[in-house]
Parts: structure tokens; sequence; C-alpha cells
């Protein structure tokens, strides 16, 4: 039950784009709480630092954070933002070279 609160505290912060804190939060729960035990609260940790991270613009951490979530737990939802994250990516590369 802790976890879910820190879930749901988490979503609640990034509602109101404090994404730097986001980060700061998943990175200590990543560094100090990561157990065979917990795997699927820690890919849900990485995919919210993914979102966090592209609220930020730093594309390249986001994605890694949603590989990260992926690899932890293949059925949940950092799967499906990587690859619109490589979609989005991948428009406003072409969009660069044909203005």
């Amino acid at each position: 039950m802790q976890n879910e609160g820190t879930i749901n505290s988490l979503k609640e912060m990034l509602s109101r784009s404090e994404s730097k804190d986001v980060i700061n939060h998943c990175n200590y729960i990543v560094e100090n709480q990561e157990t065979d035990d917990n795997k699927l609260f820690i890919a849900q940790v990485f995919y919210l630092r993914g979102n966090a991270y592209r609220q930020l613009g730093e594309w390249g951490k986001a994605m890694s954070s949603y590989l990260e979530a992926a690899e932890r737990d293949p059925e949940g939802p950092a799967k499906q933002a990587y690859q619109q994250a490589l979609q989005i990516l991948d428009f406003y590369n072409h969009d660069l070279y044909n203005p």
C-alpha cells in the first residue's frame, strides 16, 4: 500500500509539472529501494521518471527511463511510451531536413 501512495504522489507532482522533484524522488527510490520483490513498483518509478524527463524535453533520458521500466515490466505502459517517443523524435528529425 505504501508503494501505491508513493506512485499516486509522484503522479500528482507530475500533473503540477514538478518534474525536477519527481526525478529526484524517483532517483532516490531507485537507489535505495530496488529489490527483486518490488520489481513492478520500480518499473512504475522508472516510467514516471521518464515522463518527468519528457516534460523537461530531455528525450534521451526519458527514453532510457522507459527502457529500464519496460525491462522490469514488459507488460507495463513504458514500452508504448518509448515507441511514442521514437515516433515524435522521428517526426521532428524529418521536419529538420524538410523545412
